[in-house]
């Protein structure tokens, strides 16, 4: 059994930025309207003209994790990508963004968990470093939701953004001091899904020239009971790793949620009896980035110091699917 720790970070957010005064004038909505219920003042988007795309936002984020790991590409063993906006259906956006890093033959495969899916990710490469099976693994969570928006939809047009976030996860060595991933959990209840997805294009009901242009191609989600969900099961998932780790929330230096909504981080940190203070947010500069809020916030908190070596940090996701899950970790 080996210790897995993340060795190193970075993150990646396209130069254009739409403000909740773009909104204004694109749809039926106000900047008081999308502050008051979601926290969101901007968000970073592609432009949409093609040629840069989902896995050149994960390659830069790449990059600058494996620098800061003092790491080579090739030193990479597994990469994995988390992903609901992948380049193509085939092949997967990993293989991508294995070459364009020039990381050889390493594994390679993309995750499909939506919000949650860098959680998913991290628990898939702890395994694989604590098995003894890998040394080093990049995980990615990138998303080009703006390509899945429906921007006549005032309801969900003004939550999305675009960008990457990425960690190296390595084998530690003795000396870490109590750093690691100390414990994940991940969950999953598939008789919500037509709470969060879209209906149209899948090989299930493929679009087709009727189809092409409705609404079905875009996000859908129901917003409310989304709500009520998400803050119930983010509760019992951060309180099992605490309980798994033998640890309670007190004992956290940070929390640094998924970036969905404030009002579901608000009502997630007094469930979980947090100081508000102790708790991470940058969703009114991002928006919500799906499974790339998370390594987004937790490179940015570094950065700028929020977060330091030693810090204990508690990560808590909830997506489409539905599938939720947290981890507990020190740095």
């Amino acid at each position: 059994m080996y210790n897995a720790i993340i060795s190193g970070t970075g993150r990646y957010s396209p130069e254009r930025v739409l403000t909740n005064a773009d909104f204004e004038r694109m749809v039926d909505t106000s900047d008081e309207w999308i502050v008051s219920r979601t926290g969101i003042r901007e968000r970073h988007v592609l432009n949409g003209s093609g040629g840069f795309g989902n896995s050149d936002m994960a390659t830069s984020a790449a990059r600058i994790a494996l620098d800061d790991a003092k790491l080579a590409p090739t030193d990479l063993e597994a990469i994995i990508i988390a992903t609901v906006t992948p380049d193509y259906r085939v092949p997967s956006t990993a293989t991508i963004v294995q070459t364009k890093l020039g990381a050889g033959r390493s594994a390679v495969m993309d995750l499909v968990a939506a919000c949650a899916g860098f959680i998913y990710g991290l628990s898939v490469a702890r395994a694989f470093i604590v098995s003894g099976m890998y040394r080093n693994v990049l995980v990615v969570g990138v998303e080009h939701l703006t390509s899945i928006t429906n921007y006549e939809d005032r309801n969900t047009c003004v939550l999305f953004g675009d960008g990457a976030g990425a960690v190296v996860v390595s084998r530690g060595a003795d000396g870490d001091n109590g750093r690691g991933i100390l414990s994940t959990f991940l969950s999953g209840d598939g008789q919500y899904k037509d709470l969060l997805h879209i209906p149209l294009g899948g090989s299930r009901d493929p679009l087709t020239a009727e189809t092409v242009n409705s609404p079905g191609r875009f996000l859908y989600m129901d917003g409310r009971e989304i709500f009520k969900l998400a803050v119930r099961e983010m509760a019992d998932a951060a309180e099992r790793v605490l309980a798994d780790a033998g640890m309670t929330s007190d004992q956290v230096d940070m929390v640094i949620p998924h970036q969905a909504n404030l009002r579901i981080i608000d009502a997630l940190t007094k469930r979980l009896q947090i100081d508000p203070n102790h708790v991470y947010v940058n969703i009114e500069r991002y928006g919500n980035t799906s499974s790339a809020s998370v390594p987004i916030a937790l490179d940015e908190a570094r950065r700028t110091g929020v977060v330091r070596d030693g810090s204990t940090i508690l990560s808590v996701a909830f997506g489409g699917g539905l599938t939720w899950g947290a981890a507990l970790y020190r740095l």
